[in-house]
């Protein structure tokens, strides 16, 4: 759920570049015909997409009917996302704006293909429109699969558009036992609208990010370990708390909502832990 810089090709010129190479008279003819309504519908989404309400444009099985979706689906396959294809060197821009080239969706796994935030087979006016267009792991492309938002709180967070970086709403809770776990979630921002909440809350439920990081969390008190043990063997509990709370500060300072950090602040606010709690990892 990271921010991510908008492309800044236009719909226009995207969808232009993408059927330059078509060679059937009659499909291209009726392609060039649609490219102000592309141009335009890109404006309107631009629109509802700042004021976080893309449940407000209407899904269509066709472009401005003189285009089928089959179609314009095949404008992206074949020659956006085809590596032949003359839109290719937009696509690979696209896919290359997300920090680090981790997908911002989960804020872990490597991007390694495009996701249409409006899926393309419902709204194929934005098949091959870069706002549309987000770079993404395979994990959480096809974890949205065909997900259409119905209402303003169905609306997934868009890198381009929703700043989430603001505000500390993931949280995480130290499960004690013979082997420690961390159990995460999202908490309410007292200072968000409560749409926006839900909205946070919904696509991390979407995505399993919890399952993800209590994961990945596992795997990193084990890699720990003998660190946190030489610490707590050296100078006991306090020092231990403090190893960890220096890391999630250093971590918050790069991104507040970093599931490393916020493991690192559960792991050294628990007592349990920072007396050995680490010791079955």
């Amino acid at each position: 759920m990271r921010r991510v810089p908008r492309p800044t090709v236009s719909a226009r010129d995207s969808f232009t570049m993408c059927i330059s190479l078509v060679r059937n008279a009659d499909l291209k003819q009726r392609l060039q015909s649609v490219a102000d309504h592309v141009a335009t519908q890109s404006v309107n989404y631009q629109l509802r997409a700042s004021a976080a309400r893309l449940d407000l444009i209407q899904q269509t099985d066709n472009v401005a009917s003189a285009v089928t979706t089959k179609e314009m689906v095949a404008v992206y396959d074949q020659r956006m996302a085809g590596k032949n294809g003359p839109g290719r060197h937009i696509y690979d821009k696209i896919k290359s704006l997300p920090q680090f080239g981790i997908c911002p969706f989960c804020d872990h796994r490597p991007v390694s293909t495009l996701d249409h935030l409006l899926p393309k087979g419902l709204f194929p006016d934005f098949a091959v429109t870069p706002d549309n267009l987000i770079g993404a792991c395979a994990d959480c492309n096809k974890l949205k699969l065909d997900f259409a938002p119905l209402t303003e709180a169905d609306v997934l967070l868009h890198p381009y558009f929703d700043n989430v970086e603001n505000g500390r709403w993931l949280t995480a809770e130290v499960v004690e036992g013979r082997v420690a776990a961390v159990l995460f979630r999202t908490k309410p921002v007292a200072e968000w609208p409560s749409v926006l909440n839900a909205r946070v809350e919904q696509q991390f439920k979407m995505l399993g990010l919890s399952s993800l990081y209590g994961a990945q969390a596992a795997r990193e008190i084990s890699e720990q370990a003998f660190l946190l043990g030489n610490i707590h063997d050296s100078s006991g509990a306090d020092d231990v708390r403090a190893e960890l709370l220096g890391q999630a500060q250093s971590r918050e300072y790069a991104y507040l909502n970093s599931w490393r950090a916020v493991m690192c602040r559960a792991l050294g606010e628990s007592n349990w832990f920072c007396n050995g709690g680490f010791c079955g990892a």
